[in-house]
């Protein structure tokens, strides 16, 4: 099959997030499958995420997906590997900040605080507050088969995500203890921002 061998081509998590670089980011309502993010080549943080975890699959890696919850802010959606027992992870967003890491993280809550920072709203309100364990989209094989190729959108992916229970990272003291970015930080975090 033709995607699969597009997909295996990509060679490593690395590469992977190089394809994902390479697509703009689209805004849209949307939750396409791996199959139609490498037809129309673009992607938002979503299909950036199944896409990812697609091809982690096909490389031999579990499909895993991490959801994030935020305040005044959008959820965002990455995939997570591991290798050699440590934590990386791909994704795709309109925020220069919060797409790949190196696979360097000993833990899911230490990767996850790593994307604190650079978690920002338009404001500079650093806004990430929880998030899931890994989903393991293998799971979904037997009553979605196919989702990796499908045509239709993939909406129950997210309404998942929604129901997974979530971890909180920070305390309330916390919360009320954060400051805004400062206006480099900001301007960083937004370098290749397309407004909605």
């Amino acid at each position: 099959m033709r995607e699969l061998r597009s997909l295996r081509a990509l060679g490593s998590p690395w590469g992977i997030q190089r394809a994902l670089d390479s697509m703009p980011y689209h805004i849209a309502g949307t939750a396409w499958s791996p199959r139609r993010v490498l037809r129309e080549r673009t992607a938002h943080c979503l299909e950036g995420a199944i896409f990812a975890a697609a091809a982690l699959r096909v490389l031999g890696y579990p499909p895993l997906l991490l959801d994030f919850e935020a305040v005044q802010d959008s959820d965002h959606v990455i995939a997570v590997f591991q290798l050699r027992g440590h934590w990386g992870a791909i994704g795709k967003s309109n925020f220069s900040g919060v797409r790949y890491r190196e696979p360097i993280y000993r833990s899911v809550r230490e990767l996850a605080m790593s994307y604190f920072e650079g978690y920002i709203n338009l404001r500079g309100d650093r806004t990430l507050r929880a998030v899931s364990r890994p989903v393991n989209l293998a799971r979904f094989d037997r009553t979605h088969p196919g989702w990796m190729v499908s045509e239709a959108d993939l909406w129950w992916i997210p309404e998942h995500l929604l129901d997974v229970p979530h971890t909180r990272l920070l305390t309330p003291a916390m919360v009320r203890g954060l400051s805004r970015v400062d206006r480099r930080s900001l301007e960083a975090a937004l370098a290749g921002y397309r407004p909605h």
